[in-house]
This record gives structure tokens, sequence and C-alpha cells, in this order.
């Protein structure tokens, strides 16, 4: 009897084991953000693979969808920013890759809202300027250098937030052997109560 027992435990590890592995590989990932008039996408499985021909949705923040379509090779796909008078608030892009699996990822309106700010800035920069007093001159080289670096920190911190954001959906070796060490834990205690019984 006690070596029936063991055996349906050791059994039944074996199947969590099997189940749970596959489920960690194939996580999926989307990771988006603005540049220029475009907004590009980038998606991946969390072993790296790219996520070839899955299909990308675009809806706005009320649940109206605004478009989709697949990815490319390198797991890519780009579309123009919708117009101002198209986008209610926030723009949600959902992942829809290989056998189900499905990730979402948000563009706030600030970071849209940055686009048309920048292009903006640009036109005006753009404009012709007569002859500069070198007191202007400089206090525009100051302004452009603050919106230089408004602009870098706001990409920065889409990029440290993507790169904090993957270093904890990742799962180390040392959590699984971890999580080993916790299920033979599980078992020897069941074990040790089991003996204790006869």
């Amino acid at each position: 009897m006690k070596n029936k027992l063991y055996l349906v435990l050791i059994f039944i590890f074996l199947i969590i084991m099997v189940i749970n592995i596959p489920v960690f590989a194939h996580k999926v990932n989307i990771f988006a953000y603005v540049e220029g008039d475009r907004i590009y996408t980038e998606s991946y499985f969390n072993d790296g693979k790219k996520c070839i021909d899955s299909k990308i949705e675009v809806f706005d923040n009320q649940g109206n969808k605004l478009l989709e379509g697949l990815t490319d090779e390198e797991g890519v796909f780009s579309f123009e920013v919708p117009p101002e008078d198209v986008i209610e608030g926030d723009l949600k892009i959902v992942l829809t890759a290989s056998m189900g699996h499905r990730a979402e990822y948000t563009i706030s309106t600030g970071e849209l809202g940055d686009t048309i700010s920048v292009g903006s800035a640009k036109e005006e920069f753009e404009e012709p300027v007569s002859v500069i007093s070198p007191e202007i001159s400089s206090l525009d080289l100051k302004e452009i250098q603050s919106l230089i670096e408004d602009t870098l920190d706001k990409k920065l911190e889409l990029i440290m937030r993507e790169i904090k954001k993957s270093q904890e959906d990742k799962i180390s070796l040392t959590e699984i052997i971890g999580g080993i060490g916790y299920i033979f834990g599980i078992f020897g205690i069941i074990a040790y109560f089991l003996s204790r019984k006869r």
C-alpha cells in the first residue's frame, strides 16, 4: 500500500511538471512604442522566438476596434497614429498568437499627445528667422535642449518600464529549482505523517 502511494505521488508530481513547463515556455509578450506619426509593435514568445503572422487588433478605450493586421517575419507590426477625432483616450493593442496565446499593451493618450506636440514644435523651429541677437539665440538653445531632454526622458521611461516588466515576467533557474525543492519538501512531510500513522 505504501509503495503504491509513493508511485501515485511521484506520478502526480511528474504530470504537474510536464504541464507547467510548456505554459511558461509559450507565454507571449507585446511591446509598442510611438515614433513620429507611427506606432510600432514588437511581439515575441518568452523564449525570444518572434510571433510571425500573429493577429494584432487596435481598440480605443471604449472597446471600438480601430484596425487590425498581421505581424511580419520579425514579429513587427506598425500603423499610423489614428487622428485625434478618432481616438477617445488610450489605445489598447491586443496580440493573438498561435494556439490562442494572447497579450495586451496600452498606449496612453499622453504618449500619443507627445508625438503631436513634438511635431508642432518642429514646425515652429522650421520657420525662417530674421537676425537673432545672442541673448535670444542662447535662450532658444536652452529651450531646444530642454525639449530634447524631456522627449528623451519620456522615451527612455517607456524602455525602462518594458525592461522592468520583462525582468518580472521571467522565471529564473533558481526559482524553478526552489519550486522543485518545495514540492519534494511537501512530499517529505506527507511521507513523514504516513509513516507515523503506521
